[in-house]
């Protein structure tokens, strides 16, 4: 499985789509086109969707027939894919392409493209007629009413398509007057406002007028690959060059990847190793809308940037300073954004590598010392163990020393912490089982053909038989599912945290010039799932994830940001149960007494019932997405949302989200930084300790004395 892709959500491309390039502080604009022209497909095009369907169609994990039903599927993404937000085309132009619904497939099968590009030339004549109203608006004198009573709801994704271009005309201006309050209360003059709202509409304008076919064509392709698992892609042949430029090339910046998406820069995956891993200062799905260079630069608004550009002005030089500006991925409405200093550097490989520390636990008047690793992700230098370096970079080879320094400090316990781990590599997910268990199955893998694999740990060892638990949380994905479902299948520690993130599939790439090596012109590439994992006991990772055996309280619902929240999302399935011998550190005994201790400390301990309560009201103010668009009422959402973003970060669930006050600044020498309480990690420690006290009375914990 040497090409497999297993990580937590797909290498992300950066985004076909161009915006204004910044080159020595100068804005420079390629040649556009009008929005007035249409876009047409390339020859080249024909054969490149013929030759991609027919891999997608025969190669597939999951064999779809291509039929109406698919068809009617890639219809709605196609659209979606355009107009996400709802806000360009009207209802008239959704009942004329509903003519074309049923025959998406066939357009695949006949080689045919003009119809999909005739529906995005509509959306570019939409988004012409809704831009000269947009200028129009934010010509006038004073074009916002800041005391009208108003208001707009900002989730789009089910909203009724306008009818009138008068009607979408007014959802425009409060959509604008939704961007420019935020502008106001953050400090900004009535005439900035305006001006930054033109700077921000101009550079749309121009980053569509520079959309080529290449990128249409890769849109509808999508709305075909996307159809049969949210893993699945195509690569037109600029993206697949940049893709692999990215994964070629040494990261230098803030270590993040971004893609555009709804008008905003999203961070899809914090780097271990980079500035921004080692802050803890940014997330997942946090969106950056303005982006200053050094201490004193002035803030760049990017919001209507594509990602290219944006990234372009992230990176830089090491050792410069970038700051950013922020929306944290759980802000509810009426947060400002944060602003975040960062000091651009490479991804230094050695933050990537595992950790510990040792944590004290007080129960019964007797202090417990418990070890945690920390990994956050999955490593292994493959070309280093190929020349059979000694020393080369291994998760588990560095577990197992750090199991030795632990045991010699004469530690009770030990808690794996894969929180936000995105996975990485298979073959270091199996030897770390190994680590804990003797010989034996740790993970099944199905091919698209049927095949099943076992893979075994076949070193008989154990580095550490002692009591020890998973953390795991919503981020925990891939190989990270695998080491946590092993441990739980063989019962030989509890797995404390969230439902995992569920993704239980293995991809490839290959490229279509490889189906056709007479063809001149460079076709692309496709990103294809063809195989799904499975648990020794036959249940698929893919889905549902690894449910812990002690549920920790969550800020997220159970379908938001994992496998479950993709519509396309292969489903969950089983197979036969690998043969394995489980020992015997769990039961269900030990388990249903955790569970009460746990559910006792829920009723009597302040600080987890301030957490439960917290993140309840927390959730319950995420799902309002109407927003006030009165000044006077906008100011009160924004003062009650800061408090409770405020309520959270004093109980540590959103410590990561403002620099610390007392950490180190770019040039200053390193100072000792007082670490911040992780409410999650101390009620594992306890958990664990529960665990070791349980144990030690076979009465208690349903064994017989040996």
């Amino acid at each position: 499985m040497k090409k497999y892709l297993i990580t937590l959500i797909p290498v992300v491309l950066l985004s076909w789509q161009r915006g204004p390039v910044k080159e020595g502080g100068v804005v420079v604009v390629p040649t556009e086109t009008s929005l007035q022209e249409d876009i047409k497909p390339l020859p080249s095009q024909y054969k490149a969707e013929a030759i991609a369907t027919r891999i997608l169609s025969n190669l597939h994990y999951r064999k779809l027939v291509l039929n109406d039903s698919l068809s009617s599927a890639m219809f709605d993404k196609y659209i979606d894919g355009i107009d996400h937000g709802r806000l360009h085309y009207l209802a008239s132009d959704i009942a004329e392409f509903d003519k074309y619904r049923n025959f998406f497939d066939d357009y695949l099968q006949k080689r045919e493209l003009d119809v999909p590009f005739k529906m995005y030339n509509v959306f570019r004549k939409r988004y012409q007629e809704r831009s000269e109203y947009i200028q129009a608006l934010l010509k006038e004198p004073k074009p916002f009413d800041y005391s009208a009573d108003e208001s707009i709801d900002t989730d789009r994704e089910k909203a009724a398509w306008a009818k009138t271009p008068e009607e979408l005309n007014d959802t425009w201006r409060k959509y604008l007057k939704s961007e420019a309050l935020d502008l106001k209360l953050s400090g900004k003059a009535d005439t900035a406002v305006i001006s930054t709202l033109k700077d921000r509409y101009k550079n749309r304008d121009r980053a569509l007028g520079r959309i080529r076919t290449e990128q249409v064509f890769q849109m509808f392709m999508n709305s075909y690959a996307e159809s049969l698992d949210p893993h699945t892609s195509y690569m037109a042949p600029t993206s697949a060059d940049r893709f692999k430029q990215e994964m070629s090339q040494s990261l230098e910046g803030i270590g993040a990847l971004l893609r555009e998406e709804d008008n905003y820069i999203k961070i899809v995956e914090v780097i271990p190793g980079g500035p921004a891993f080692k802050g803890k200062q940014l997330k997942k799905e946090d969106k950056i809308i303005g982006v200053a260079q050094g201490d004193e630069g002035k803030i760049v608004d990017i919001v209507g940037w594509f990602v290219d550009d944006a990234v372009k002005l992230i990176k830089g030089p090491k050792g410069t300073v970038v700051r950013l500006q922020v929306i944290s991925a759980d802000a509810l409405p009426g947060n400002p954004p944060k602003e975040y200093r960062l000091v651009r550097e490479k991804i230094k490989l050695e933050e990537q590598r595992a950790k510990k520390e040792i944590v004290s636990i007080n129960s019964g008047k007797k202090d417990y010392k418990i070890g945690v690793i920390d990994i956050p992700l999955f490593y292994r230098d493959f070309e280093g163990a190929q020349h059979k370096e000694k020393e080369f970079s291994s998760t588990t080879r560095d577990v197992q020393k750090i199991i030795t320094e632990l045991t010699a400090e004469n530690v009770d316990g030990i808690v794996i912490d894969l929180r936000n781990n995105g996975g990485g590599s298979l073959t270091e997910s199996i030897s770390l089982t190994g680590l804990f268990i003797g010989r034996g199955p740790v993970v099944q893998v199905k091919e698209s053909r049927g095949d099943i694999e076992v893979q075994q740990d076949t070193d008989p060892s154990i580095a550490y038989n002692g009591p020890m638990a998973v953390m795991v949380n919503r981020f925990s994905a891939s190989a990270s599912e695998i080491f946590a479902a092993a441990i739980q299948d063989y019962k030989r520690g509890i797995i404390v945290g969230e439902q995992t993130y569920g993704k239980g599939t293995v991809q490839t790439l290959t490229g279509l010039n490889e189906w056709d090596q007479k063809e001149t012109e460079q076709l692309g590439q496709v990103k294809l799932t063809v195989a799904k994992f499975y648990r020794i006991n036959g249940s698929s990772t893919q889905l549902k994830g690894v449910m812990p055996d002690l549920e920790l309280p969550t800020a997220f619902k159970t379908n938001e940001y994992g496998e479950g929240s993709q519509p396309a999302a292969l489903p969950w399935d089983q197979i036969p149960s690998s043969r394995y011998e489980v020992t015997n550190n769990i039961n269900e005994k030990i388990l249903t007494q955790l569970k009460d201790k746990y559910s006792q400390r829920l009723k009597t301990d302040e600080e987890l019932k301030t957490l439960v309560k917290t993140l309840d009201e927390f959730k319950k103010a995420r799902e309002n997405k109407v927003v006030s668009l009165q000044e006077s009422k906008r100011k009160i959402e924004r003062e009650e949302a800061e408090k409770k973003r405020a309520a959270m970060k004093q109980l540590g669930e959103d410590a990561e989200d403002d620099e610390d006050e007392d950490a180190p600044k770019s040039n200053e020498a390193p100072k000792e930084v007082k670490k911040k309480k992780d409410i999650y990690l101390n009620e594992t420690g306890r958990m664990l300790v529960d665990l070791i006290q349980i144990s030690k009375e076979p009465s208690l914990a349903g064994t017989k004395k040996k």
